[in-house]
């Protein structure tokens, strides 16, 4: 899909023009192009969606594999006929959508209250100043890289993570390897996989440090099984090896043995971080947990017109469930276009070890209703069947909810929202608490 041209223009400096729009949505992915869906739907919303890269639809366009759309359409769909699904669902309610287009700051980050907001982007038409009222970020997340990760060894050749890997073979159509071993073994390490055994690479091995994979049962059997794929678990990538392209990757176990697997590519998968530098250089509070902005269950956050949506606030949950966040968002949008409230108060929800965060993390008293009906939560080891999920605040506890199931590492844990009417709102700061009762 080609990137529309801007609306018409008034510019009021020489070499940028100045234009205003109802709302600015940055980021075309699921959750982004599916809320411009439902506000220009209204008709009475002008939208503008915009993205950095050439064509709208995020991750998903890169994934080659089945699984996508079944509640949006009823129907299984490949990664590039959802993000397709999406961009089509935007323009044909009447947003105009923008690719090509990189948001490089905002013209008033130290004005929390300012309105208009200002934002500045630049594209192969030249600069702007976009002046909207409200700004929605959508801008996903993305895998830490290798160096990130403090993997020692050289720097050879055929070291990728996922979304490289998917590029690399779907977009650019270059060889990748011969034999591949994946660091992983969440939902995102099986696609890895899939698309190295689409590009003819032999995977001889999975790699995750944990006693168990983090992906469906069913998911991990059929690789295990039907594939052939060995899941090696309890060791991690001590070194890489070779000069020039990748020879092997060196393994430390838990129990203290080294061993060598020969390979010409590693893939690491997972590993998510919010893609926050806008949010941040906006003036937006992030949550210290998540490192994405910090919101209520109308996915405000602290700063008045500025929303939040999608996998930025919790990397990383399905394209099915970035789309539905999008959706809903789009209430609390129209809300704020209507009547310009914020939170005046603004509770923190916070998790206790073992749990490693939770979204939305923030409660507003005067409106604490939640948008998605619960709450996002991951845990950093296995919570077995009957723990139970612990609100309180200030000692006094408000809620209990019995997992019914076992919580890995790496994959959701919903908490209920039914609880939130009883937080009140006293201004001690005192932060809602969740803990684990096993």
């Amino acid at each position: 899909m080609n990137s529309e041209q801007p609306p018409a223009a008034t510019g009021r400096a020489p070499g940028r023009r100045e234009r205003a729009v109802d709302v600015l949505v940055v980021g075309a992915g699921p959750a982004g192009l599916a809320l411009a869906s439902r506000l220009a739907a209204t008709g009475s919303v002008g939208v503008e969606v915009v993205d950095r890269e050439d064509e709208p639809g995020g991750v998903p366009r890169h994934c080659f594999h089945s699984g996508f759309g079944l509640r949006e359409a009823g129907r299984p769909m490949t990664g590039p006929a959802y993000a397709l699904h999406w961009a089509d669902a935007a323009v044909h309610a009447g947003a105009t959508l923008r690719t090509g287009v990189t948001v490089t700051g905002w013209s008033d980050p130290v004005k929390p209250a300012a309105a208009p907001l200002r934002v500045d982007v630049t594209s192969p038409a030249g600069t702007e100043r976009i002046m909207a009222r409200a700004v929605v970020l959508a801008t996903g997340a993305r895998e830490r890289p290798r160096a990130a990760r403090l993997v020692p060894g050289t720097r050879p050749g055929g070291v990728f993570t996922t979304g490289e890997l998917q590029r690399t073979v779907h977009v650019h159509h270059r060889p990748v390897g011969r034999r591949a071993v994946v660091v992983g073994a969440e939902s995102v390490s099986y696609s890895a996989v899939r698309t190295l055994r689409e590009a003819g690479v032999e995977v001889v091995a999975m790699v995750t440090e944990l006693p168990y994979h983090q992906a469906a049962p069913v998911t991990a059997l059929d690789a295990r099984l039907r594939h052939g794929v060995p899941l090696l678990v309890g060791a991690r990538v001590s070194e890489l090896l070779g000069r020039g392209r990748l020879s092997g990757v060196a393994l430390r176990h838990r129990d203290g043995r080294s061993t060598t697997v020969a390979c010409d590519t590693v893939v690491f998968t997972g590993d998510w971080i919010p893609d926050h530098e806008l949010a941040r250089r906006g003036g937006v509070t992030l949550d210290r947990a998540t490192r994405g902005p910090a919101v209520d269950g109308s996915f405000r956050t602290d700063r008045a017109g500025v929303f939040a949506v999608g996998n930025l606030l919790h990397a990383v949950e399905p394209a099915g469930t970035a789309a539905r966040e999008g959706l809903l968002a789009a209430g609390p949008v129209l809300r704020h276009l209507t009547d310009g409230t914020g939170p005046a108060v603004r509770v923190p929800v916070e998790v206790d070890a073992p749990l490693l965060w939770i979204a939305p993390n923030r409660i507003d008293p005067a409106n604490p209703r939640v948008a998605t009906g619960g709450f996002t939560l991951r845990t950093e080891s296995r919570l077995g069947p009957w723990s139970s999920l612990v609100v309180s605040r200030g000692g006094r506890v408000l809620h209990r909810q019995r997992l019914l199931r076992s919580a890995v590492p790496n994959r959701t844990v919903r908490l209920s929202a039914a609880w939130t009417a009883n937080v009140g709102a006293s201004a001690d700061g005192e932060p809602v608490r969740i803990s684990v009762e096993r």
